[in-house]
């Protein structure tokens, strides 16, 4: 039994593809019937003719992956692709490198645990990359006795 023609006029109607139009096995002769857009229409009205969902790729895997990267897993050595910069460039590493310890002797200024003096000092020092971290910076200012007592 043909319905080549019902099919197509079905996809313009459902606007979509000819393969994705589900015709009612059952209901074939009356669909053979149909000539018109105006009778597609009624017979979609009434389920003879349907549009079969389209099928997509699932994103559930993705979601997961990403929960998981942004919970620190699955970035190990075999995941690395570039190299160190490529991934943090030396700026973007530098710069926050450089707020960390800049926000921390702000803050001890403000709370007067250090000197005007003594934050000048540790501040240009951490601008020439003296410090290798917040840490580092925390051992030698108690080292040198710039905390105030």
């Amino acid at each position: 039994m043909k319905v080549k023609i019902q099919k197509r006029l079905a996809a313009q109607v459902l606007k979509c593809s000819e393969s994705n139009v589900w015709l009612d096995p059952s209901r074939l002769e009356e669909i053979k019937e149909a000539i018109t857009k105006a009778d597609i229409k009624s017979l979609i009205k009434d389920k003879a003719i349907i549009a079969k969902k389209a099928i997509g790729t699932s994103k559930y895997r993705i979601r997961k992956n990403q929960l998981q990267k942004s919970r620190g897993r699955r970035k190990g050595p075999g995941s690395r692709k570039g190299s160190v910069n490529a991934r943090i460039p030396k700026k973007s590493r530098w710069a926050n490198h450089i707020r960390t310890q800049r926000s921390f002797l702000q803050n001890l200024r403000d709370k007067d645990v250090i000197e005007r003096s003594g934050y000048r000092s540790l501040y240009m020092k951490s601008k020439g990359g003296f410090f290798r971290s917040k840490r580092h910076l925390k051992i030698y200012m108690e080292e040198n006795g710039f905390i105030k007592k």
